[in-house]
């Protein structure tokens, strides 16, 4: 089973991110699960919201604690909360932030970047500039970065599962999916293998 954890806040689309992701994946003949987990349900407030996949039926119903993978949505939630709780050794860290991810001394085990999912938002009239909808964005760069899931299938998957504005929605993951490089050497937990799924690219 892979896990992934995203840490947002409230206004930012994490819990629509998380259901688009389980979608995707399941369009490509997996098992997925996706929720939320809120505190103070306001617009700025910290949001969890998990995505489970695996190749068999998904039974589990808790909070993800060691997650595979780590999305992270608002940078500013880093020296705020522990967002790297549980982190799994190996797990990849996708951080939206316009600086260079080398500026986070994220540990070099763990495969790290960043993308400018808030830049690329605004840009393609997600949000306003002082509270972007970074959601697909960052679900875009996390299909480059990750190799979990394929960009066509999130892309299907944003037309399905958002309501309004999904050209530019899909417009905005296209564009993350572009930007960011690969994850190399990715420890087996953190997505499946070649022979499991046709959208793996990277060894």
């Amino acid at each position: 089973m892979i896990e992934i954890r995203m840490h947002g806040r409230g206004g930012q689309g994490g819990v629509i991110a998380a259901k688009i992701l389980a979608s995707a994946i399941f369009k490509e003949g997996k098992f997925a699960q996706s929720f939320p987990s809120f505190g103070v349900e306001r617009r700025g407030a910290p949001v969890l919201a998990f995505t489970r996949a695996d190749d068999k039926p998904i039974r589990l119903r808790t909070a993800i604690y060691e997650p595979d993978h780590l999305i992270v949505l608002d940078a500013t939630l880093i020296k705020s909360t522990n967002v790297f709780s549980g982190l799994k050794r190996g797990g990849t860290i996708l951080v939206n932030s316009s600086s260079r991810v080398e500026s986070f001394a994220f540990p070099a085990d763990y495969p790290s970047a960043s993308v400018d999912a808030a830049g690329i938002a605004v840009r393609h009239g997600l949000g306003t500039r002082s509270i972007p909808i970074v959601n697909t964005a960052i679900l875009g760069a996390f299909a480059k970065f990750s190799g979990l899931v394929g960009i066509e299938s999130i892309l299907e998957a944003i037309r399905e599962g958002v309501p309004m504005k999904q050209n530019e929605n899909a417009a905005a993951a296209l564009e993350a999916y572009e930007v960011v490089e690969p994850a190399a050497d990715l420890s087996d937990h953190g997505r499946f293998s070649a022979e499991e799924s046709g959208t793996i690219t990277v060894k």
